[in-house]
């Protein structure tokens, strides 16, 4: 009778296994924030992002969404500066990344990334924050390295 069990609950192991957020679907919407981009010519950019804050959050990001709506995103937060490494990996849309350092400026964007892909994404430097936007966004909007983003993690709120 124990073996039975253990052959059960091995066969349902796989089912558990796939029925996980990141493994074939997204994870709910996570709480949300204001984050606004000041550009160098005085525009003010105003965005609702989902805050990934815990790691198991930051390991699924964006994954299996379909679509990112132009006005949002999600910001990575990761407490303190350090070198940020991004994938695709079942990411289904492309995104602009947008490396934040710690005092809020813009230190590196990369634009229309590869859905699917394994290719490590670097920040080339230590950020507090990575953002993740629709593709074409930064492009779009005309957001540039040395923009600054007001957000309560770098100290102004917008």
């Amino acid at each position: 009778m124990q073996r039975r069990s253990l052959l059960a609950l091995a066969a349902l192991l796989p089912i558990a296994a796939v029925a996980q957020p990141g493994v074939d679907r997204p994870q709910p919407r996570l709480p949300t924030e204001p984050l606004v981009f000041e550009t160098r010519d005085g525009r003010r950019l105003t965005f609702t992002v989902e805050m990934a804050v815990q790691p198991e959050q930051q390991m699924i990001g964006l994954m299996f969404r379909p679509e990112v709506k132009p006005d949002e995103g999600m910001l990575f937060d990761w407490g303190a500066p350090r070198e940020s490494s991004m994938w695709m990996r079942n990411t289904i849309t492309s995104l602009d990344m947008v490396f934040i350092a710690a005092d809020g400026r813009v230190h590196r964007i990369a634009e229309r990334t590869v859905p699917y892909s394994l290719a490590s994404i670097s920040s080339n430097g230590p950020v507090r924050a990575t953002l993740e936007l629709a593709a074409g966004t930064a492009e779009r909007l005309n957001i540039r390295v040395g923009d600054r983003v007001l957000h309560r993690i770098f100290g102004t709120a917008p």
